[in-house]
Order: C-alpha cells, then structure tokens, then sequence
C-alpha cells in the first residue's frame, strides 16, 4: 500500500501538523475550564506564587504542569484585582472561543488535506489495474473469469477506498492525538494516570479478540463477490440462449445460491465490525468510570494530589482520549477488509507478463519478403496437450495463405502466434529474418490488421470505430475505407450517418454491418499482413457475398493469412495450409488438395452434401 500512498507525501505531512495543532489548542481550550470554575465558585483563596518561565521549562516533567497553572493563577489573581471577576471570566469565554475556532480549523484542514489522499490513491490504483489489464498477454485472460476481474476493479478497489484508504486520516490523526492527551494527561497528574493506565491492556486485548480472522474472512466475502459478478457477465452475454432454453429458473436459481453465500459471510463480518463500537465504548466507560472513583476518593479525603477543578480537567481530557482510541479500533478493524481485497487486487497487478519487449529492439520498419515459422511449437500455460508441433511454414510477401481444419486443430493459435498475442513453447517465427521477439512488439503489431469471426467493435461512434487505433483520421479517409468495405451506403442510412452510436458490441447493426465496419477499419490502417480469422463464417449467404467482395479488395495488395471454414472462400489461395491436431498434415492449392484425396478431400465433400 506504500507505494500507492507514496505520491501524497506532502499531503501527509500537512495532515500531522493540522492535527499537532488541532490537539493542542484542544488542551488549552479545555484548560480554560479550570480558571472558570475557580472564579465561579470562589475558589481563589489560596496565593499562588509566580515562577519566572527559565525556570518552569527547567523543572522535571511532572512539576512543569504545576508550575504552569501557579503562573496562571498567579496572573489571574493579579488580573482580577485589578479589573474584577467578571472581566477576567469574559476574556477567558471569548479566549475559550478563539481556542476553539482555531481547534476545528485545525480539524477541519487536517480532514480536508486527506481529500486529495483518498481520492488519489483510488485513481491510481484503478488506472493501474486497467493498464495492467491492457499489458497482460491473452493467456492470462484465459485462466481468469471477466467478471471477477470486473469485481476486482470495482468492488475490491472500493472497499480499499472505504477500508484503507479511509482509514488513513484516523491512523494519522488518532496516534497524534493518544499521544498528545496522554503527554496531558501525565503533566496534569501522573499519578491518577499511572493508576488509569493499568486498565489499557484489557482494551486491546479486546479488540484483537474482535477484529481476529477478519481478513480472512474478508476475503472469503469478496471472492464470493466475484463469482457474483462473472454470474452477471454471464448472464447478459447469454440471455439470449436463457431465454431460448427457458432457463431463467435455473440461472436464477443459481444466482440465488451464490448471493445467499455472500449474505452469510458479509453478515458474519459485519457482525464483528457492529460489535467494535459498543465493546470500545463500554470499556471507554469503564476507564472514566474507574479514573472517577480513584480520583473522587483523593478529593473526598483531602488529599493535595488534585483538586476540583484539575480533577474535571483531567476527566475532559481523559475522555477526549477515549474517542481517538475507538477510532482507532475501528480501523483495526477496517484496515484488514482493505488489505484483503488489496491481496486481490495485487494477484493482478503482480500477475506475470510473459510477453516481454527486448532489451535492445532491433528496427522493424516495413515487410519486404516473408514471414517464416521455423520449428513453432505450443502449448497454453496450464500444461494442456500440445496444441502446435513443430510448425514449419514460409508465408511469402504478396502471398493469400489459407489455412483449414477441424476444430481444435490449432489454426486459431498458429495465427495469433504472429502478433505475439502469444509465445511459442519452441522454435521461432521470423518478418524479414528477424525474429519477431527481438523487435518492438509496438512495430510488430503495426505491420498487422485483424479481421475476426466476432467483430470486436465499441460502444461508439461508426466514425470512431472505423478510425480505432488510427491517429489523426480524417473523415475523408474514413469514408474511403468505408466505401471499400462495402460499408458506405448502410451508413448513410442511418440516423448521424458516421456519427451514429452503434451500442454495446455493435448491437444495433446486423452481423453483415458489424463485419463490414471491421473491414473498413483494417482497411484504414492500411497494414502490409492480414490475418483474417473466418471473417464471414457467422454470415448469411448475402451478407456473406457483400463481405468477400469487401476482402478481395482488401486483400489484393496485401499478404494475407486467412482461417476459413468455408472452402468455397479460399479456393483461389496461393496456398492452402491443412491442419490437424497441432500439425500441417497437407498443403497444396485447391485442385492438388483434391488430387492427393486426403484430410481437405474430405472437408470438401462434407461441405459439399
């Protein structure tokens, strides 16, 4: 947490001094009780000798506070000879008033500091999760559910605000003053808080029987969390199939098993958190209650160690010291609700990134010859079965290589090996003859447009969707592309043209639309490698038409890569590339394949029936 608190420094500091401050024009406010009620009751009779002030802060601690109070009588009695009773009590409220004006000032700045903290400190932390997100190579993505992801970004990083983050100001704030009281305290009468102090130990000793397994329990509370929201995710990007199976029964069913368990250990927190203020505030009681007796029985019997009005000082301030110490159990308590849900956060901020830039990047500023897989072979992080064998493969500048299988064959993954959305196990994939690790992966990516079975479109603008990850796009060049991708005239149709919201994922264009602004926007970006990932498997035989036509274009003039399904789409491939289980079994063009009989034989004539 450190780290994250670090930036504030400053704000930190400001936050000690307001509270110094704050403590201590608390004390002299309260002080002003004692000469109130000795000029209220007529308590002056005793003289009271002056000690030059040399001489005061000389003196041990335990005799500063008496000498202290002799100079103050001292000046009072002189003050009240000279202007009466009445004048002296009057200055001493308006005194009172300015103390107290200047204690909530103090106060109030030492909160308002802390502001820029707690705020902070959760921008931060949520920006660098988001980044984190952005960094973090697909494979990881594949271990971890979206929604408890989600859950971590919102829900952790809220109970980190109200947990750790407001916990802050107490942790500040409270030490500050415990220890500026009991400094008070002690010169006030060190022998009642001798006597008080035997009873601390009870109260934390408390507390720490209260606030036990707490973050472990936390943290059970907020993975519960998580498995609640990925149900959420779920159910929105599949309440279509709910509602075709007319599963709603079920799901709920489900929803309600996950939130029951969530409300059972959230109450069993809670309870431990709702059992800290009466504990702190009935042992508070005992403490007052047992310094009042000790001290009233010194007074009841006559003894000088304190009189009357010190004694309603002392107890003020003791009791001011009560609050700062249940606030601070408070915090114990809270602190470890935050730390759990940081333990969540930091598994992804610390998650390793196997993707990792070269230390000296050689230059990567076009593609002139070939890509080139020498030896690749894969296999996902959890230890699954092989899903690349030792590929070999030469994809030619200029070149439509198509490449086809069975599902499961690994035509998917050979693919996204190109981008470095991954890494091979082994061997190497070369642009030029270099190999694609030993260059930027910023470089890499920028030689490369994606076209996918699912269009991965925004919540935007047509326009803004088009121009992604383009800088400076004009509208003229947005058209353009649109009119390649056979995109144009639907968006004309619509209400904003270009500047028409197209809703979450594209859901209000059809699948034809949302595929023809995937085009346009690979066509925008203009790279010199498409990779097209069964770009028109999910399209009607229409829609279908309207596409090819938009990629033949875009094909044309550059080297492409193409996962089809449909054979009829990659008939006139430079090269077609059969897959199956992880290996390249067959490759040839179309009427070769045919010829040999083999594994695209048989895909061919099943497509056929």
């Amino acid at each position: 947490m450190r780290r994250y608190i670090a930036p504030f420094k400053k704000y930190l500091w400001g936050s000690v001094v307001l509270n110094i401050l704050s403590a201590v024009f608390n004390i002299f406010s309260f002080a002003m009780i004692v000469p109130m009620l000795r000029i209220l009751f007529r308590m002056t009779d005793k003289t009271y000798v002056f000690t030059p002030w040399n001489e005061v802060w000389s003196k041990p601690l335990k005799e500063i506070g008496n000498s202290l109070m002799q100079n103050v009588y001292y000046t009072l009695e002189v003050n009240i000879a000279q202007h009466g009773e009445i004048m002296v009590l009057l200055v001493l409220c308006v005194f009172l008033i300015i103390m107290t004006a200047l204690k909530t000032a103090c106060y109030f700045g030492s909160s308002a500091v802390m502001i820029p903290i707690r705020t902070g400190i959760v921008k931060n932390l949520r920006m660098k999760i988001y980044d984190k997100i952005l960094s973090l190579p697909l494979g990881f993505f594949s271990e971890e559910k979206k929604g408890d992801i989600i859950a971590r970004m919102s829900g952790d990083v809220q109970e980190v605000e109200n947990s750790v983050a407001g916990s802050l100001e107490m942790l500040i704030k409270n030490p500050i003053l415990i220890l500026i009281y009991f400094v008070a305290l002690i010169v006030i009468s060190w022998q009642m808080t001798a006597f008080t102090i035997i009873f601390a130990p009870l109260m934390i000793w408390a507390m720490g029987v209260i606030g036990k397994n707490l973050k472990r329990k936390s943290l059970d509370v907020q993975t519960l969390w998580s498995d609640v929201m990925s149900q959420v995710e779920e159910t929105l990007g599949g309440l279509r199939v709910i509602k075709a199976f007319i599963a709603e029964k079920k799901m709920s069913a489900r929803f309600e098993g996950v939130t029951e368990a969530m409300r059972k250990k959230t109450s069993r927190v809670s309870m431990r958190q709702a059992l800290a203020h009466p504990v702190s505030e009935f042992l508070g009681t005992v403490l007052i209650t047992i310094a009042l007796f000790f001290g009233g029985t010194l007074i009841l019997k006559g003894h000088s160690i304190i009189d009357a009005p010190i004694f309603i000082y002392y107890m003020v301030i003791l009791y001011s010291i009560i609050n700062p110490i249940k606030d601070f159990s408070k915090a114990s308590y809270a602190i470890p609700k935050g730390m759990a849900s940081m333990e969540r956060i930091n598994k992804v901020l610390d998650a390793d990134n196997n993707i990792t830039e070269a230390a000296d990047p050689l230059p990567l500023e076009g593609f002139s010859d070939k890509i080139s897989f020498e030896g690749v072979s894969f296999r996902y992080p959890d230890g699954s079965k092989m899903i690349l064998d030792d590929i070999d493969l030469e994809i030619p500048k200029g070149k439509t290589i198509a490449i086809v299988g069975a599902s499961g064959a690994g035509k998917t993954t050979l693919v996204d090996l190109i981008p470095r959305f991954y890494d091979p196990e082994s061997g190497s994939i070369k642009i030029d003859g270099t190999p694609i690790k030993d260059v930027r992966i910023q470089d890499l990516r920028n030689l490369i447009g994606n076209v996918n079975q699912e269009s991965i479109l925004f919540n935007d603008t047509i326009f803004n969707n088009i121009a992604f990850g383009v800088e400076n796009a004009t509208m003229e060049r947005v058209i353009e592309a649109a009119k390649i991708a056979n995109a144009h005239d639907f968006i004309m149709e619509k209400e904003g043209g270009y500047q028409f919201v197209i809703g979450d994922r594209g859901v209000k264009l059809s699948g034809g639309q949302r595929q023809r602004i995937s085009i346009a926007r690979a066509i925008l970006k203009n790279p010199p490698i498409l990779i097209l990932d069964e770009a028109t498997a999910s399209l009607d035989t229409e829609s279908e038409k309207i596409v090819q036509e938009a990629l033949d274009r875009l094909m044309s003039t550059r080297t492409t890569v193409a996962i089809a399904h449909r054979l009829s789409t990659i008939r006139n491939a430079d090269e077609i590339i059969v897959m199956n289980e992880g290996k390249i079994v067959e490759r040839g063009r179309h009427e070769e394949l045919i010829a040999l009989d083999g594994h695209y034989r048989k895909l061919n004539d099943m497509q056929a029936l």
